[in-house]
């Protein structure tokens, strides 16, 4: 950036000058791969991918991780029907351990102590704790870290983009208008921070009749693969809209998710 002088904390700039650090995990932590998953708006599914990849990777027989990042709406505790206060030592937060997988999660549900309690923080500080969740986190040897992102491009996702590792994005759409321009947005932001965008999940792209297996377009016509010929990125996967999936990640039972096709997106990583 020109005539930068690298106070990025009072410029619009903030961190384009290549000078953000990246965080550090603690010493008795060990992570392989990053990946962050991300949509341009909320209500498309994104915790839904994010939790059902996490599933997937654990049936396969990864160890793995998830970071919500979505500070002030949670979903990751709720999908996996945690409860309680996460607690740690000697500046180390430990993570809450799913029952059947043993999926290591951290969320600021976790930290409060009614969980319908808002957290009303301006977005600096929640930037803030998100680095704290990956910093201080006693992640042990995981092949995955997946973050859940906040939807949009805002402070978080910045601070995201610019202070953590992040070797994978995986962006969560549905087939609904404006889609393109919503996905447009934050791949240009991918690409302007540097981070690898590995492709895009079309959530609840169609319902499948249960007596004769045809796929219903009930949110009008994907036009995703033309937009993918244009924008030139991979379509991971395209998901069905699925009541059951649903009924599970809000009553807690995500790890009974039964969704063949996120095995698409476990090949990709």
């Amino acid at each position: 950036m020109s005539g930068c002088n690298h106070d990025c904390e009072h410029c619009g700039s903030k961190g384009s000058c290549g000078e953000i650090q990246k965080s550090k995990l603690n010493e008795r932590s060990s992570v392989k791969k990053v990946v962050a998953v991300l949509s341009g708006k909320g209500g498309v599914g994104k915790s839904f991918v994010t939790s059902s990849l996490a599933v997937y990777l654990a049936r396969s027989g990864k160890k793995v991780g998830v970071l919500d990042a979505d500070i002030t709406g949670p979903s990751m505790p709720k999908a996996f029907g945690l409860k309680g206060i996460v607690y740690g030592e000697n500046d180390v937060i430990y993570p809450m351990k799913t029952k059947k997988e043993n999926i290591s999660v951290i969320s600021a549900n976790l930290l409060l102590e009614n969980e319908e309690d808002p957290i009303i923080w301006r977005g600096p500080m929640l930037a803030n704790l998100v680095k704290q969740f990956y910093e201080n986190v006693l992640w042990e040897d995981l092949d995955y870290l997946l973050i859940d992102m906040p939807p949009g491009t805002g402070d978080v996702t910045l601070t995201v983009f610019q202070s953590i590792p992040i070797d994978d994005l995986i962006i969560v759409t549905a087939p609904q208008d404006l889609v393109s321009l919503i996905v447009t947005k934050a791949i240009k932001m991918a690409e302007a921070m540097n981070i690898h965008l590995l492709g895009v999940v079309e959530n609840m792209s169609y319902l499948e009749c249960p007596n004769c297996n045809e796929k219903i377009s009930i949110f009008g016509e994907s036009h995703l693969d033309e937009f993918a010929k244009k924008m030139n990125f991979n379509i991971l996967a395209k998901l069905p809209l699925n009541s059951e999936n649903t009924k599970k990640m809000d009553n807690g039972l995500i790890e009974e998710v039964d969704c063949p096709n996120i095995v698409d997106i476990v090949k990709a990583l």
